[in-house]
């Protein structure tokens, strides 16, 4: 058991010899994001407490495993804070915090992404994490956009028009991902 935590050891210490600094900035913005979401779907007494040192470590979690379990865990803390502020806490539920959970968590969950797949020691291109971050911006500025027109829709569709436009558009989600589960299946 000591000799295999001892190489466990050793391989940390050569990895951290070994890093470029563009993939530990991807994985600090890993750790910055879920942080922001946490403290954003959080009860403001909570994080003003000394749980906020819990919180920074379920954020700091996909840092060290983007790969793993560790933007599911982070993401799930986010999730869980948002549920126990809205309902046990009973705080109003605001558009800009939906917006900015929603942001940072999809912020978190790319970089997790592009940590994945890009070693701690790669040499790596500025144009390849600005790609990446401008591809992500373009989709949660489309999304929030999207978010307000619906948001603004279902005042005027109140009723039975907004039943109907539900039903389809879950019927369309639940035909797409049969077809999608079908095609995967054919090739």
């Amino acid at each position: 058991m000591r000799a295999g935590i001892t190489r466990r050891i050793d391989r940390a210490r050569r990895a951290a010899a070994r890093a470029t600094i563009l993939p530990l900035l991807v994985r600090g913005g890993i750790g910055l994001a879920f942080f922001a979401a946490m403290l954003v779907a959080w009860p403001v007494s909570l994080v003003l407490s000394g749980y906020a040192a819990l919180l920074a470590v379920a954020a700091g979690y996909p840092v060290i495993a983007p790969r793993g379990r560790g933007p599911t865990v982070a993401a799930l803390a986010v999730i869980g804070g948002w549920i126990l502020d809205t309902t046990w806490y009973d705080s109003r539920i605001a558009l800009w915090r939906v917006l900015a959970v929603a942001t940072l968590l999809y912020a978190g969950h790319t970089l997790s992404a592009l940590a994945a797949v890009l070693p701690y020691d790669a040499v790596v291109s500025p144009d390849v994490v600005t790609g990446w971050l401008a591809r992500a911006g373009a989709v949660v500025l489309g999304s929030a956009v999207l978010t307000v027109i619906a948001l603004g829709l279902t005042a005027r569709l109140a009723g039975p028009a907004f039943l109907l436009a539900t039903l389809v558009g879950l019927t369309a989600a639940v035909g797409l991902t049969l077809l999608l589960a079908r095609l995967l299946r054919r090739s």
